[in-house]
């Protein structure tokens, strides 16, 4: 089974103005090559970079993309299209070249994350859909990392499914979120999908439906060895007290407890106080329950004892920074650049490239450059489509996450911090393309 986001009928979910525009350009003749660039044009408040995502989801659904029979019946039945322009599309393919910069790569404002070169209309129809894809992924891995970088190396477990905004957010954001280092999650889906690994522990209803607690906690741990309890579904140090006396009695097998509710400090203090003294040291603290990176930080600050974290809503919608101001602007077509001029939005023309500057390991800024450039420093974007098909034939989620993690642990230690840098991160525009942005602009305003 394939995620809904890489469907065949994917060619549908494209702004009808995308559409009126194409056939426009068929009528037109406009076939030449476009370059259309993707970018943000400025950080959310308390993000210091992000965390590139969707690629994988952009090209799966690059090289499905077609106008089956049903799509081209429900376009003329809206009266706007011509059997011409309805014939061009039921032959689409996409036949374009795909740059970007790797899944799991830190990026920053203005910085293209990906770029397409494809005839006009076709580097046209896909914008709706590679936005959309790029766009939550990349806000999804950018909160994770945040996450993860506040439990300070302890696990932290995607909970967040059942509140998320839809199925397809929810199983593209397992992937994102373990590509920046959330350890597994409770979606079973999307670990069949994607090979996320899965895990999960209790809800209060399983404890609820049974007469007594202890008997609950008993059953549950004879059939799951290994298992985590969750002791806080009526009063969370006498749940924590039948948990010791029961592995003590029993012997039974119990990796850890869960704390869901309350004063999470407080209580995993308590709890953890008494299962060392119950000779249950090696009996974890799991901790759940509205947490963001934020509260876990707070809670670690506390030195509370615990030993990883289920974080659900608060990282499954990004609460506190849920979208980008993200753009995909035509940056050259026919032989030139183009730009728009337009207050606060503007675009740099031309295919692109970004230099990232080393000083010794660390990274020292990143260079925006002319895509034939070549500067010091290692070149973020790499071709990764030809022809409308994948270059490497689809990416590793180990390596990618693996690659996030070296990444980003080369940017300077205020940048990877969770309050907001100072300085920021430079990134600057190369001699060449400022030049290059003059003679556009100069030539689009005569």
């Amino acid at each position: 089974m394939s995620p809904p986001a890489t469907e065949p009928n994917l060619a549908l979910f494209t702004d009808l103005y995308e559409l009126t525009m194409l056939q426009a350009y068929v009528a037109e003749g406009m076939h030449d090559e476009a370059v259309f660039s993707l970018f943000v044009r400025r950080l959310p408040e308390r993000r210091n970079f992000l965390i590139a995502a969707g690629l994988e989801s952009v090209l799966d659904a690059l090289e499905k993309l077609r106008f089956e029979a049903d799509d081209i019946a429900y376009l003329r039945s809206l009266g706007q299209f011509d059997e011409s322009f309805l014939a061009w599309l039921a032959d689409f393919r996409f036949t374009g070249e795909v740059r970007a910069v790797a899944e799991g790569t830190p990026v920053f404002a203005d910085e293209p994350i990906l770029e397409v070169r494809a005839p006009l209309p076709e580097a046209q129809l896909v914008e709706t859909l590679i936005m959309n894809q790029v766009h939550l992924q990349t806000v999804l891995a950018t909160k994770a990392w945040r996450v993860v970088r506040s439990a300070e190396g302890r696990p932290v477990v995607d909970f967040g499914p059942r509140r998320m905004h839809g199925l397809d957010a929810a199983l593209k954001a397992a992937r994102a979120f373990h590509i920046a280092g959330v350890t597994a999650t409770s979606n079973v889906l999307a670990g069949k999908l994607y090979g996320v690994p899965v895990t999960g522990t209790m809800a209060h209803s399983y404890i609820q439906a049974h007469d007594d607690e202890r008997a609950a906690f008993k059953l549950f741990a004879e059939r799951y060895p290994g298992t985590i309890l969750l002791i806080d579904t009526y009063d969370t140090i006498d749940g924590v007290e039948k948990v010791i006396n029961l592995v003590r009695e029993r012997k039974l097998d119990v990796r850890g407890v869960r704390l869901d509710s309350g004063d999470l400090g407080w209580l995993a203090k308590e709890v953890r106080a008494r299962l060392d003294a119950g000779g249950l040291p090696h009996v974890e603290v799991f901790a759940s329950g509205g947490l963001d990176e934020d509260a876990i930080a707070d809670l670690l600050g506390d030195g509370a004892p615990i030993d990883g974290f289920g974080v659900g809503t608060s990282m499954g919608v990004s609460r506190d920074a849920p979208d980008l101001d993200i753009a995909y602007k035509l940056a050259w077509y026919g032989g030139r650049g183009r730009l728009k001029l337009a207050t606060g939005k503007p675009i740099l023309p031309g295919a692109k490239q970004v230099f990232r500057r080393f000083e010794g390991e660390t990274a020292g800024g990143d260079v925006i450059a002319r895509a034939e450039e070549e500067l010091d420093g290692e070149p973020l974007l790499a071709t990764v489509m030809t022809d409308g098909r994948r270059v490497d034939g689809g990416g590793d989620l180990e390596a990618v996450r693996a690659h996030c993690a070296e990444a980003t642990g080369r940017l300077p230690a205020t940048v990877r911090a969770l309050a907001p840098a100072e300085p920021a991160f430079a990134v600057d525009v190369s001699a060449a393309l400022a030049r290059y942005r003059d003679e556009v602009t100069q030539a689009v305003k005569r």
